[in-house]
């Protein structure tokens, strides 16, 4: 019997599909089971139904690292495991790398399960346009609201809650902290021991498909995040699959990640490009997300990421590149972009890693947007500060264009900003009570006016003072006060606001979008500047990041008569509403020709928008 083309494929990294022959799959009678061992020396299927254990020993496929066997009796729901006898007698319990679905709670163990894979994606994809608005809502499914006893909601019932509430706050789209399953809840999902399953602790796969047919009939896209990264030692896992390291790369300064306690796959190996890569196409084939976001980026392009000077070896070129992984990611999104057009793909990368978001046919690594660690560091860090202090770090709030249009970037306040004794978004912010709500309306509004896509994570929409905790749902009864419901209010107007508006979305990366009217005052703590849509029509942005009313405050502009379309001071946000005012005509300088200059009065802690009438 000769090796199969699949097989072939599979270790020379271009089976993409792996999922269609690896793990338990229905035949006309009973169930196939495959598993990838090379360095063991039997494997054994421990299957169990009913209370009853069978054990059935699996034979070696041509190859000699593959095993199979067909078991009749198998039947859906069944549990099962792999029993791996190694070379030197020790047996290992494995749950199955390529199962569909857990054995939730006890995850080391694998379920049977007819998954019934279709052919290819469906055509749902449009093609990838980088002028569109993208909003994304950042949740944990497993806390975003719990139900009665602090228990999870299930895929269904996040249907029935979760879709409606995005579509009515009016984001574009949804990002899920990591959904495949994961030992430890601890861990937000990114430490994960099932590459193909969905965790069960919210339901069954098929109720995951339906929330995410949901999301997409409601006109909402859907990306997961995904970690190819690492992956954590628990023994029913990856970790040293038979009894030796196989999916973790075999080298001392690159088999772990000290600083998390994990694993990292050995990229450039055929068979863990193959099972990667199954992984990311498994989601977009079978439940048909329509994008991914790669978790720690950095950690793979980098061989001395969290080490110290010499603990790592130079790459050929006697630098630190990670090549193999950097060519992994460039296969990704290469393949993912060629078989399933439209779909995006998103790094998080924090480094100045150049070319991430350039095309792979160009040299860069592929990815679609990259977030824009580097904004959210400097303008959270400035939020913090006391208005009169902040004329001291007046560049943390212009730095960012510096390199603006470097990458296509998404700006994000994620879900890494509010753990940690870091503080809530609304309780990051300097002052007091209510100029807390105020500080948030005005980075908010500052935010979407910036050149970039934008991302959110879940609770800052309702202003909540506490910290995200995900042993717990996020505290929706906050919105029965006051000022919550108002910023409740906010955000869903300015979600609509920015998907309205052309010229804070079409053109994101590049100077044609973008044009600077105050860049340098630091000492009112103000900036201001316009943006542009694809056709030259513009918007101004006027941020007073003080403490005081500025009263006449001239602006170089061109001639016309300006209107505020949305000022976060607005009585109706829960702001002062202080100026009345909402016309503004820009007025010929003496002396200086073509010159025109806009006074406009400015309350403290505000941003607003104009919008130029004639």
């Amino acid at each position: 019997m000769s090796k199969s083309p699949e097989l072939e494929n599979f270790h020379e990294g271009k089976n993409f599909t792996a999922y269609r022959f690896f793990g338990c799959h229905k035949l006309p009678k009973g169930y196939v089971f495959r598993v990838w061992a090379p360095h063991a020396k039997q494997i054994y299927l421990i299957l169990s139904a009913s209370g009853q254990k069978c054990k059935f020993e699996m034979s070696s496929l041509p190859d000699g690292g593959c095993f199979e066997v067909k078991v009749s009796s198998a039947a859906e729901g069944d549990i099962y495991q792999y029993e791996i006898i190694t070379y030197d007698g020790r047996s290992l319990l494995k749950s199955d790398p390529y199962a569909f679905k857990s054995d939730f709670p006890n995850s080391f163990c694998s379920v049977v399960y007819d998954i019934g894979i279709q052919s290819k994606y469906d055509g749902l994809f449009s093609k990838t346009d980088y002028r569109i608005p993208i909003n994304i809502y950042e949740v944990n499914l497993l806390s975003w609201k719990r139900g009665e006893n602090n228990r999870y909601l299930s895929y269904s019932e996040l249907e029935q809650q979760l879709v409606p509430y995005v579509k009515d706050m009016g984001y574009t789209h949804v990002e899920f902290m990591p959904i495949t399953e994961f030992p430890y809840d601890g861990s937000w999902g990114y430490q994960v021991t099932g590459y193909f399953a969905p965790t069960g602790r919210l339901g069954e796969p098929y109720e995951f498909a339906r929330l995410i047919d949901a999301f997409h009939r409601n006109g909402i896209k859907v990306i997961i995040d995904w970690v190819p990264a690492h992956f954590p030692k628990d023994e029913f896992g990856l970790y040293e699959f038979d009894g030796q390291p196989l999916y973790e790369s075999p080298l001392w300064d690159r088999m772990e990640h000290q600083g998390w306690g994990t694993r990292k796959f050995d990229f450039g190996r055929g068979e863990i490009d193959s099972f990667l890569l199954s992984s990311a196409y498994f989601f977009f084939d079978v439940y048909h997300i329509d994008g991914l976001r790669v978790d720690a980026v950095a950690s793979m392009l980098y061989l001395d990421y969290d080490k110290n000077a010499g603990d790592f070896t130079p790459n050929i070129y006697g630098d630190n590149r990670n090549l193999e992984a950097i060519e992994f990611l460039k296969k990704l999104n290469f393949y993912i972009k060629s078989d399933f057009i439209g779909a995006i793909t998103v790094a998080e990368e924090s480094t100045s890693f150049d070319g991430v978001t350039r095309s792979v046919a160009d040299g860069g690594l592929g990815f679609d947007y990259k977030w824009n660690m580097g904004w959210m560091n400097d303008v959270l860090f400035y939020c913090r500060q006391d208005p009169y202090f902040r004329n001291h770090h007046h560049n943390k709030l212009t730095f960012s264009l510096v390199y603006s249009f470097s990458e296509r970037f998404i700006l994000p306040l994620s879900h890494d900003e509010v753990v940690h004794v870091k503080g809530s978004i609304v309780n990051k912010m300097s002052g007091e009570y209510a100029d807390k709500f105020a500080g948030e309306r005005e980075l908010l509004a500052f935010m979407y006016a910036h050149p970039g896509k934008k991302l959110h994570f879940m609770g800052y929409e309702i202003a909540q003072f506490k910290e995200w905790d995900y042993r717990e749902g996020i505290e929706f009864f906050l919105t029965k006060f006051e000022k919550h419901a108002l910023m409740t209010d906010f955000v869903r107007n300015l979600n609509y606001f920015y998907r309205n508006c052309r010229a804070l979305y079409e053109v994101d990366d590049g100077w044609d979008g973008f044009e600077w009217l105050v860049v340098d005052d630091r000492f009112n703590n103000l900036i201001s500047f316009n943006r542009y849509d694809k056709n030259g029509e513009s918007l101004t942005a006027i941020a007073n990041f003080s403490g005081v009313y500025l009263y006449g405050y001239g602006i170089n502009i061109a001639k016309g008569k300006y209107r505020i379309v949305l000022n976060t001071d607005d009585k109706k946000f829960g702001g002062e509403g202080k100026l009345r005012k909402k016309v503004f005509y820009s007025r010929k300088q003496t002396g200086q020709k073509g010159r025109y200059m806009m006074f406009v009065d400015i309350p403290r802690l505000t941003c607003m928008y104009l919008i130029k009438e004639k």
